[in-house]
């Protein structure tokens, strides 16, 4: 078993300032929604509140996920990022039934926006600040391989283009004085906020059920295959799991029969550094050392195998569907 270890205190402190902005930019909308009356405005608001709640939760899971391994988590705590997420994702959608009730009320009753002008400015002001704070959080996210910065960060980029269409929508209505516009622009938003929210759910669901990563294999075999040492018969069984901004990878790596036990753990461990040297991953493995079999013969490439016992026929490629199959690969299955 290998481990690559990586700070996650400046992700912390990170969230930690996410969450003391969002409260700023909330209060500040706030400020407009009072000033304008805009069913716009308001929904603008609404997000800001899931934001605030989105990223202290961040705070708490980033705080669980850098726990040590214990007893009952033997695995650690990474997978809470995902818990956090779903529930980042679900209240997102809640505020989008909100806007959208609100919304339908001000089309059907009317609703007559005021003081239009402080409202644009105010609005346009924490627009900036929210695509300033959510690219830098995404860019991080995918920096540390954090899920909750980078569900932070895509909510921050996606509260900016609301933020940015409330700011269109105001312009509009304090020139045209079509007030109908306002609550339109925020009943399409809120459908628009709800599909965010469905896209964040579908992602931690993926995780929290161990979903395979076609990518991540795909891009893991093309760099083993790349790399293999002729000695190296075959890499197979492997499964991907993501704890938090961490891995854990299971798979069988089969060798010569006759090697002993110290050469054979040997290449495991270079296997290990080679995987370990090339990513920014906290990796876990636990690999399953298998002997080969008469059969593997035929695609093992060691020329100058003293065992050999049918000649080599083909090579067969590692890729992200024959790296993740169970059995051993031979020419009859492959």
């Amino acid at each position: 078993m290998s481990e690559i270890k990586n700070n996650t205190k400046t992700n912390f402190t990170f969230q930690r300032n996410v969450a003391i902005v969002g409260i700023l930019l909330f209060l500040g909308k706030l400020l407009a929604w009072h000033l304008t009356n805009s069913d716009a405005v308001f929904s603008d608001a609404m997000e800001s509140i899931v934001n605030i709640i989105a990223a202290f939760m961040g705070l708490f899971s980033l705080y669980l996920a850098a726990k040590p391994k214990d007893v009952e988590h033997p695995y650690g705590h990474g997978k809470v990022e995902f818990i956090t997420s779903g529930i980042e994702g679900a209240l997102i959608i809640f505020a989008g039934v909100i806007i959208i009730v609100q919304s339908i009320d001000s089309l059907l009753h009317g609703n007559v926006p005021k003081q239009l002008d402080w409202g644009i400015w105010i609005i346009a002001a924490t627009a900036v600040i929210n695509y300033l704070m959510g690219h830098i959080s995404y860019k991080k996210g995918i920096k540390e391989n954090s899920l909750v910065l980078q569900s932070s960060g895509k909510h921050l980029q996606s509260d900016t283009f609301t933020t940015i269409g409330v700011v269109v929508s105001l312009v509009l209505v304090y020139y045209t004085k079509l007030y109908w516009i306002d609550a339109l622009v925020a009943l399409l938003f809120g459908g628009y906020i709800m599909f965010v929210g469905y896209k964040i759910i579908r992602k931690s669901l993926s995780g929290i059920m161990d979903e395979a990563d076609l990518g991540m294999l795909q891009s893991l075999s093309k760099f083993l295959n790349e790399n293999r040492k002729p000695q190296w018969v075959d890499i197979h069984n492997m499964r991907i799991q993501q704890h938090g901004s961490g891995l854990h990878i299971d798979a069988h790596f089969t060798l010569p029969w006759y090697y002993e036990l110290r050469k054979a753990h040997n290449e495991m461990e270079d296997l290990y550094k080679l995987i370990g040297e090339n990513t920014n991953r906290t990796i876990e493995f636990n690999f399953h050392l298998d002997d080969c079999k008469s059969f593997s013969c035929e695609i093992c490439e060691l020329s100058e195998c003293p065992a050999r016992q049918k000649t080599f026929v083909k090579k067969i490629e590692w890729n992200e569907k024959t790296i993740a199959q169970v059995p051993k690969h031979s020419l009859k299955n492959n």
